[in-house]
C-alpha cells in the first residue's frame, strides 16, 4: 500500500461516546478540518500530524490490538478492539476510505466520526458512521449536508452536540422534519466546557442571543418531552482530565 494519510495520533483507549461507549477502541486521529465549531476540543489536530502509509497505520492498529482475543462481539461482525477514525474531519483526506475498507477486511468493527459536512455515500457499508448534525451554537450549522441523511442506515448514528436551548429545539425540529428516529440511533451530547488549553482563537464564537443549557436541564428536557434519543456524556472526560490527549 503506497497511499498515505496525515495522522495526528493513534492510541488505544475506551470509546467515550456513541452507542459503543465503554468498549476498548483504537483511535486513528487524522489531521485537518474545514470547520471551526465553537466547542471544538481537538483544535490541535487542525494542522499537526505526520505522513504515514496505510500499511504503517494498519501495523500500528494491529500492534495496539495484540492483547485482545479474536472473539466476536455480541450482535457484531467484528472483533475487539473497535477502530475509529476521527479528527479533525477524516473525510477531507480521500485515503481515509481505503483505510476503512482495509480495516473492515481484517475483521475489525470500524467507526467513523464525521461532521456531516462531507458526503458519506462512498464509505464502505460495513463502517458505522457517527454523523453530526451541527446545531446553532456550533456556528457551523450552515455546513450540514442534508443529502447525507438519505444515505444513513440503521447501523449508523446521528449526533447532536448541544449547549443551548436553541440547539435542543432545533434538534427536535430536525427529528420531526426528517423522521430521524426511524433511521438510526440519535445521540444528544451535551457540550463539555473547554479548558483554557482548549480555547483556540481560530474557533467560531457562539452566536449571540442563545440561552445556555446545563447538562441537567438537557436531561430533564429529554425526559419531559419523551424523546427517542440517547443522552451521552463524554465518558473519556469523566475518567481522565478533559485536556489530556491520547485517551
Amino acid at each position: 500500500m503506497s497511499e498515505t494519510l496525515v495522522v495526528n495520533e493513534i492510541y488505544l483507549s475506551l470509546q467515550g461516546e456513541s452507542t459503543f461507549a465503554g468498549l476498548p477502541c483504537v483511535f486513528i486521529r487524522l489531521t485537518g478540518c474545514d470547520l471551526r465549531c465553537s466547542y471544538c476540543d481537538t483544535a490541535y489536530a487542525f494542522n499537526a500530524g505526520k505522513v504515514k502509509t496505510l500499511s504503517e497505520i494498519l501495523s500500528s492498529v494491529h500492534h495496539l490490538a495484540l492483547p485482545f482475543p479474536d472473539s466476536k462481539l455480541p450482535g457484531q461482525t467484528g472483533r475487539l478492539p473497535l477502530v475509529e477514525l476521527t479528527g479533525g474531519e477524516p473525510l477531507i483526506q480521500k485515503n481515509s476510505r481505503p483505510l476503512m475498507q482495509s480495516l473492515c477486511n481484517e475483521g475489525f468493527t470500524v467507526l467513523i466520526e464525521t461532521s456531516g459536512a462531507h458526503d458519506i455515500s462512498g464509505i464502505d457499508p460495513r463502517v458505522h458512521r457517527i454523523m453530526d448534525l451541527k446545531c446553532p451554537s456550533s456556528g457551523e450549522s450552515g455546513r450540514n449536508l442534508e443529502s447525507n441523511i438519505s444515505h444513513l442506515k440503521h447501523t449508523d448514528e446521528i449526533k447532536f452536540v448541544m449547549g443551548t436551548v436553541e440547539d435542543y429545539e432545533w434538534a427536535k425540529q430536525q427529528i420531526t422534519k426528517h423522521r430521524l428516529n426511524t433511521i438510526c440511533p440519535l445521540l444528544f451530547s451535551w457540550v463539555q466546557p473547554l479548558t483554557p488549553e482548549q480555547q483556540s482563537k481560530v474557533l467560531k464564537p457562539v452566536p449571540s442571543g442563545l440561552t445556555p443549557l446545563s447538562r441537567r436541564e438537557l436531561v430533564e428536557k429529554i425526559i419531559a418531552d419523551a424523546l427517542p434519543v440517547r443522552f451521552q456524556a463524554q465518558l473519556h472526560k469523566v475518567i481522565w482530565p478533559p485536556e489530556e490527549r491520547g485517551v
